[in-house]
């Protein structure tokens, strides 16, 4: 049986030395947060353990009370200072693996998400947001759910087991939105070098960022695409609307959109409620290699800060600063590799900074960890256009990424490549 209570007695549930899960995504608690931020002192001792995503959730956990602590997947504008100051502990796991730290790491004493309200005669659903959850509410002591009366109820989301919400607070809060960037002609140009590379009857995945946004605007002249996705957003329901994505062609999930969350505008929330082809699932089913390798023709669509001649990826950090984490991409580009006639696609700006910085670089500097090895690299995408490098040697390689970069700066690459080698 559910009790229902008020959101400040929620911090009640509290102790020290406890471990408790915070929602991300659309699946964040904001009421329950508001009302702990009121009663911090009940956070003295506890370790919070959240996967908040940039640009979406910027409640800083630690800070709730100067004794708390907080494991972290990515840094976000809302933790980034309490990082450095080392109040959080960053795990730099890809969403596979902070789905198995989830299920099989540390004990869970206290989880708390927020779902939607709950349909007469059926089980409380995860709506917008599984991602991470079945791993969480599974093992945890007490669940508390939020229920969020704004969010809508998903046909096909994941179900929780009937009683496995112990406390339930209401709510009625906006979800938080993902604005969809206004188009600039280096994304137009972005989005055409994608587009040639995306065939009709391709199964789609598009990561969290600028690029990815604005390369799906792009695809409305395709036919029959499909979607398996960690995340949607708005791009994907225009395709679906206008009829370029219609699943026909996915040997799993016929004429399903799979996501693990969908974040976007009001108007996406609202045709999620809706749309019987919506399928939501944990990253357990959408990150899982086996699956994704049964899907045929994938295309794995994501950004990155940086790309070297060598192919590493940097999707994570600048200038020694952490400002996000590995995220699904590195999922992703693996299982697009695994996936019959599957492509994987690094799609960034040429430059950074005004046009004062490449993103295209010789070597990720001593500072910068790799977020994909070079050895998962397929395609590279600027706005000056796109390579396959996967299968050149190394010195291809180079030649092919430096063919890519702002023309600026193609003369120091070729000179700091020349100086690597000589090394």
């Amino acid at each position: 049986m559910t009790d229902w209570i008020d959101a400040h007695r929620v911090a009640d549930l509290l102790r020290p030395g406890m471990t408790v899960f915070v929602a991300g995504a659309t699946a964040e608690p904001a009421g329950i947060l508001a009302a702990l931020a009121a009663e911090g002192s009940r956070a003295e001792g506890v370790r919070f353990v959240s996967v908040f995503l940039p640009g979406v959730n910027e409640f800083d956990l630690s800070a709730l009370h100067e004794r708390a602590r907080c494991t972290a997947f990515f840094a976000t504008g809302g933790n980034r200072a309490a990082l450095a100051a080392g109040r959080i502990d960053f795990l730099p796991l890809g969403y596979r693996a902070i789905y198995d730290y989830l299920e099989h790491g540390p004990p869970i004493d206290v989880a708390l998400v927020q779902v939607p309200p709950a349909d007469a005669g059926r089980p409380v659903g995860l709506g917008l947001c599984a991602d991470f959850l079945p791993a969480v509410i599974d093992r945890a002591g007490t669940v508390v759910g939020e229920v969020n009366r704004r969010q809508p109820t998903v046909a096909d989301s994941f179900e929780l087991a009937a009683g496995r919400l112990d406390y339930a607070v209401e709510c009625q809060r906006a979800l938080p939105e993902l604005p969809a960037p206004a188009p600039s002609e280096r994304d137009a140009a972005l989005g055409r070098h994608v587009a040639e590379l995306v065939a009709d009857g391709s199964c789609l995945q598009v990561g969290l960022g600028r690029a990815p946004a604005v390369v799906l605007a792009a695809l409305g002249g395709k036919n029959d695409l499909g979607c398996h996705s960690g995340m949607i957003t708005d791009g994907i329901m225009h395709l679906a609307q206008a009829g370029n994505l219609t699943g026909r062609c996915k040997e799993l999930d016929p004429g399903r959109i799979v996501t693990g969350v969908v974040l976007g505008s009001e108007a996406l929330y609202r045709w999620a409620g809706e749309a019987p082809e919506l399928r939501v699932r944990p990253v357990a089913y959408t990150h899982d290699p086996g699956t994704i390798a049964r899907l045929g023709k994938l295309v794995s669509i994501n950004t990155a800060l940086q790309v070297d001649l060598f192919g590493q990826v940097n999707a994570e950090s600048l200038d020694g600063r952490q400002v996000s984490g590995p995220g699904g991409a590195p999922d992703m580009m693996r299982g697009a590799a695994l996936s019959p006639g599957g492509k994987s696609i690094v799609v960034l700006g040429a430059t950074a900074a005004g046009g004062s910085r490449s993103r295209i670089v010789a070597a990720l500097d001593a500072r910068t960890a790799a977020t994909s090895a070079r050895s998962d690299i397929d395609y590279v995408v600027t706005e000056f256009g796109a390579r396959r490098v996967r299968h050149l040697p190394v010195a291809e390689r180079a030649r092919a990424l430096i063919e890519i970069a702002h023309p600026d700066f193609r003369p120091q690459l070729s000179e700091e490549w020349r100086e690597l080698q000589a090394r």
